[in-house]
């Protein structure tokens, strides 16, 4: 039986003081909640926290996480514990709203804190909730998603059933904050169309910012299905683990959800493989902890590097197709996948976008279908496939949305894929690649809403024939 879950947003406003310091700061936070069961006063919830933290002049974390405690009557207190940097420095806020029946505007919306340092005071101060201009987008946030439909663990099953001519995916890019070094490890499982043996086989790559881009590849192997993910030659996909070893490489790492399931592709097309083939990712963004080990005795420590996870099933790779993961920070990002299929027929028309926007939330175009084929072919989105730079445009409704993507040779990785039918193309794969994005919005005339600039920490990649 599925069970909802509770999503929300809100923003608190306040002053610090930090130590070591004579005056206050302005303070702000923007946070998403997300509890795996809906909210109930007479029981204690926790939520993960996500958001935004910015303190005047010292802080701006797009990247903070943390945990909310809600029970506003077995304990009286809606607690918050939220880590984010300053400074290079990892701080945790941590305190509580002191609920009380004969205070209790000033009780719900007053919110003390400390600011500690691996245990240590750091700053303290007061943040509150803006009743005036907060209160409507509150309140018009909540969500009551599905969970047991959407457990990211779900997602990682193989599809494959034994029948001939398919192709199967399991794929892990990320970007470590610490040394702006992108990894990929690729996953894959293939039955020929002529029907013999299925095999498995894969590679792992990074892309230092500074140097040549390393991989190796394991496998090929007899296939077998696995109930949790992908196992095959020693290397295995499971829910909140990935490790292995190819060649040089070995890899041992823990995966954490940070977000909700996203179909790139329309959520129909993952139950039912109607299409040639349809792609989602199980979580939204993940973070990711452990070690990646390559070459002569060079090693990669994780600690909470933020990427995702990405599941494809299908008949083969397009005729041509580029893919764009651009984490926008503060549990935002933007998911491309352009492609002209190899079907007699549909191969002649030009790319078809799939492009979801996750902000604040919500998914932007509402249907992926919209970027595809627009209404009736009309208004559909555009791309402009080519390296160095690809391009992707596109309207929905009042706002429009222009992406370029920049993979610069030294820092893309060529391969070459084999389909079930035996023919082969080639990608070219950069986990370090620029991207800019502009959203504007019409007001009248066209306004800019946001614009986000990611150099070296795009993941992109354009394949063809």
């Amino acid at each position: 039986m599925s069970t909802r879950g509770t999503e929300f947003r809100e923003t608190l406003l306040g002053r610090v003081r930090l130590d070591g310091e004579d005056r206050e700061r302005p303070v702000r936070l923007d946070l998403v909640a997300r509890a795996g069961t809906v909210v109930l006063p007479h029981r204690t919830t926790l939520a993960r926290l996500t958001g935004r933290v910015r303190i005047a002049g010292r802080a701006d974390d797009a990247d903070a996480t943390g945990e909310l405690e809600i029970s506003p009557l077995a304990r009286r207190r809606i607690r918050y514990r939220i880590t984010f940097s300053l400074e290079g420095r990892r701080l945790e806020l941590d305190g509580w709203k002191s609920l009380s029946p004969a205070r209790p505007v000033t009780s719900m919306t007053v919110l003390p804190y400390s600011l500690l340092e691996d245990g240590r005071p750091a700053g303290e101060g007061t943040l509150r909730f803006p009743l005036g201009t907060g209160l409507l987008p509150f309140l018009t946030s909540f969500r009551f998603p599905r969970t047991s439909a959407d457990h990211p663990g779900r997602h990682l099953a193989a599809r494959w059933d034994g029948r001939p001519g398919r192709t199967e995916v399991w794929y892990t890019t990320l970007t470590d904050p610490a040394t702006g070094t992108g990894v990929w490890l690729h996953h894959e499982v293939v039955a020929p169309t002529d029907g013999s043996a299925a095999y498995a086989h894969g590679w792992a790559a990074v892309f230092p910012p500074n140097g040549p881009v390393r991989h190796a590849r394991f496998g090929p192997v007899p296939a077998t299905r696995d109930t949790e993910g992908y196992a095959a030659d020693g290397v295995r996909v499971a829910p909140g683990t990935l490790s292995g070893s190819a060649g040089p490489f070995t890899w041992s790492l823990t995966e954490t959800p940070q977000g909700p399931p996203l179909h790139t592709f329309p959520r129909w097309s993952w139950r039912h493989p109607w299409l040639p083939a349809s792609h989602m990712l199980p979580a939204s963004r993940c973070r990711y902890t452990g070690t990646v080990r390559y070459g002569e005795g060079e090693q990669l420590r994780l600690d909470g590097a933020f990427g995702a996870s990405a599941r494809i099933y299908g008949h083969g790779n397009a005729s041509r197709w580029a893919w764009l993961h651009a984490d926008l920070g503060g549990g935002d990002l933007l998911e491309i996948v352009a492609a002209v299929s190899t079907r007699p027929g549909l191969d002649r028309l030009p790319p078809l976008v799939f492009l979801r926007l996750l902000r604040g939330g919500r998914t932007w175009p509402g249907r992926a279908e919209r970027t595809a084929v627009g209404w009736a072919g009309a208004g559909r989105f555009t791309s402009d496939l080519g390296l160095p730079r690809w391009r992707v445009t596109g309207r929905a409704g009042l706002r429009r949305i222009r992406v370029t993507v920049y993979q610069p040779e030294e820092r893309t990785l060529a391969l070459d894929y084999t389909d079930p039918d035996g023919s082969t193309a080639v990608c070219r794969n950069s986990e370090s690649a620029d991207a800019e994005i502009r959203l504007e919005r019409w007001w009248g005339s066209w306004r800019p809403e946001a614009h986000w600039h990611l150099t070296g920490t795009a993941h992109a990649e354009v394949g063809e024939r």
